[in-house]
């Protein structure tokens, strides 16, 4: 990890002379790629500084322990020593977490979909309470939320919605959330008092720029015809809902919550470019290890993440082992804490492998 820090300070101080070469800072995009370059470096460059001025503090103080014979000035120095440790240890797990590789798909606004799993009408109404729940989370942070698509159960619930949401770190808040969500309750149409069990699945896609996915136009079909509503009824009468076909793969989107053809194939296109997107950024990952995915779970479709427990009012994280109860709260958006330690745990096995030597 030393020789990581040794480098990562050559390379500031390689980029601080460059910021002041004028045939960089003549050029616009040169001068904008270093400074960003040396920005990123600059709180992980002024850490490894810090704790190499206290590595020898420290040094000093333990030379004063071996030659000095005064009572009053050792107890000065092992006192000093203490301190300093204390401090060394805490500026070394802050270069643990500083040197933790970041998501570069944090920043991206993401596509969220839902969609009911097993259990009927009773899953229906579930995604409903999910998608409020992420709304409402969204809400907190000052994120935008936009439906791209929906379809309605006949009980008054959701088969399967899709949004955008824009904002600060969406992603990387909501990257977590992909998986199954199992709900354990008493259905309003159970006359027993019966809990049952369903469940839905949760997807969040980092939204792919253009620039990011190259989709040829040769390879989609893309199909107009009328929107409908709940039992089929035709909405209008003009062929505003697109379904657009992605061939090479046989991805399909549909979108007619717009009333303009345009706007539903642009937010068709938006869902199925960050559908590829996934598609590529799964295969790239099973490449590599699968460190990330071991802390927090795979985020699998297929794989149970969380349960929200009604008459016990709980909710439960399997991947960590995390209970909350209040599930009310988590339910009006309370995730932050769920979140954070989803967060935390995935640090912490970072960490692990991070050693000062």
């Amino acid at each position: 990890m030393l020789e990581k820090l040794e480098t990562l300070e050559a390379r500031y101080e390689e980029l601080s002379h460059e910021l002041g070469d004028p045939s960089i800072t003549a050029n616009p995009d040169r001068l904008r790629d270093t400074g960003k370059a040396h920005s990123d470096l600059r709180e992980v460059v002024d850490k490894y500084r810090q704790y190499k001025q206290i590595s020898k503090q420290l040094i000093g103080a333990r030379q004063i322990i071996e030659v000095e014979s005064e009572e009053d000035l050792l107890e000065l120095a092992r006192d000093e020593i203490g301190v300093l440790e204390t401090s060394r240890k805490e500026c070394e797990q802050e270069l643990k977490t500083l040197l933790i590789p970041t998501d570069p798909n944090d920043q991206k606004n993401a596509i969220l979909e839902i969609r009911a799993g097993t259990g009927g009408d009773e899953a229906t109404l579930f995604t409903q309470d999910l998608f409020r729940m992420y709304s409402r989370y969204a809400e907190s942070r000052g994120w935008k939320v936009a439906v791209l698509s929906v379809h309605p159960s006949s009980v008054g619930g959701i088969k399967e919605i899709i949004a955008s949401l824009e904002g600060k770190q969406v992603y990387g808040r909501l990257k977590y959330e992909s998986g199954v969500h199992r709900v354990q309750r008493v259905p309003e149409t159970e006359t027993q008092g019966r809990v049952h069990t369903s469940a839905v699945t949760t997807a969040v896609l980092p939204e792919a720029d253009e620039v990011e996915v190259a989709i040829e136009p040769k390879d989609l079909r893309i199909d107009t015809y009328c929107s409908s509503g709940p039992g089929g009824q035709s909405v209008n009468t003009t062929y505003s809902a697109v379904r657009i076909t992605h061939l090479p793969t046989g991805e399909v989107v549909t979108c007619q919550d717009e009333k303009s053809q345009i706007k539903n194939k642009s937010q068709a296109m938006k869902v199925l470019r960050s559908r590829l997107y996934e598609v590529a950024l799964r295969e790239q990952q099973d490449e590599i290890a699968e460190t990330r995915r071991a802390m927090v779970g795979t985020g699998d479709r297929s794989e149970k993440i969380r349960t929200y427990n009604f008459p016990q009012s709980r909710v439960t994280d399997h991947r960590i082992g995390l209970t909350l109860h209040r599930l009310e709260g988590v339910l009006q958006g309370g995730l932050d804490e769920i979140i954070d330690a989803l967060e935390t745990s995935e640090q912490e096995g970072a960490m692990e492998e991070q050693k000062i030597a």
